[in-house]
C-alpha cells in the first residue's frame, strides 16, 4: 500500500495517479485504478477497484464510486454521488471505431446525492437530479427530474425517494405531500416537481 505523503489521501500502490490531476483530503483509491491528469476528485470520496476517472472529469465531495466504472471525459458528478459496481457512462452519442468524435463529446451531469444502481448504463447528454435513484440495471437516456425513482429498460420513472433513499407514496403523475418513512421529512409533489419542506 502506498501512502501519498503530504497530500492527505490515500492510494493503493497498484493505482496510477496521474501528475496534474487534483485529488482532495481524505479521499481513497483503491486497487488498479487510474486517475488522469486534468482530473478532479473532492475531499473525503471513495473509489473502488478498477476506476477510470478521465481527463477532465468533475467528482464533488463525498462521492463513492464502487468498482469497475470508468467515468469519461464529459462527465460530471455532483457531491455524495453513489455509483454502484459496473455503472456504465457514455460520451459519444454514435461512436464509430473508425471516426474520431472527440469534439462531439456529450456533457453529462450527475447532480448531488443521485444514486446509480449496479450496472445501470447512463448516455451521454442528459442530467440526472439531485437525489434521484436509478435502479440496478436501468438504461437512462433521457433527463431525471430530481428525487425520481427510475427503473427498467429503457428507464422510466416508476416513483419518487427522499434524499435519504426512502421510497414516497406519491404517484408520478400526481400531487400531495408525502412523509419520508425513513425521517419524516415532508416533501410536496406539484406540477411534476418533487420539493422537501421541512
Amino acid at each position: 500500500m502506498n501512502e501519498e505523503e503530504g497530500n492527505g489521501w490515500w492510494a493503493h500502490e497498484s493505482s496510477v495517479i496521474d501528475e496534474g490531476s487534483i485529488i482532495g483530503e481524505r479521499t481513497k483509491i483503491w486497487h488498479f485504478s487510474h486517475v488522469c491528469s486534468g482530473a478532479l476528485v473532492g475531499a473525503s470520496c471513495v473509489l473502488g477497484q478498477n476506476v477510470y476517472v478521465g481527463p477532465g472529469v468533475s467528482i464533488g465531495a463525498g462521492s463513492k464510486i464502487q468498482n469497475n466504472v470508468s467515468i469519461y471525459e464529459g462527465i460530471t458528478l455532483g457531491e455524495s454521488v453513489f455509483c454502484g459496481p459496473s455503472v456504465v457512462f457514455t460520451n459519444v452519442i454514435n461512436p464509430r471505431a473508425a471516426i474520431s468524435r472527440q469534439e462531439e463529446y456529450r456533457p453529462t451531469d450527475i447532480q448531488a446525492g443521485a444514486t446509480l444502481g449496479a450496472n445501470a448504463t447512463i448516455l451521454c447528454g442528459i442530467t440526472i437530479g439531485t437525489h434521484a435513484f436509478i435502479a440496478a440495471g436501468a438504461v437512462v437516456t433521457r433527463d431525471v427530474p430530481p428525487f425520481a425513482l427510475m427503473k427498467g429498460v429503457p428507464a422510466r420513472q416508476v416513483g419518487w425517494m427522499s434524499r435519504h433513499g426512502g421510497r414516497l407514496p406519491l404517484a408520478v403523475d400526481g400531487a400531495g405531500n408525502a412523509e419520508c418513512p425513513l425521517t419524516g421529512t415532508v416533501h410536496q409533489l406539484e406540477n411534476g416537481m418533487l420539493t422537501e419542506l421541512t
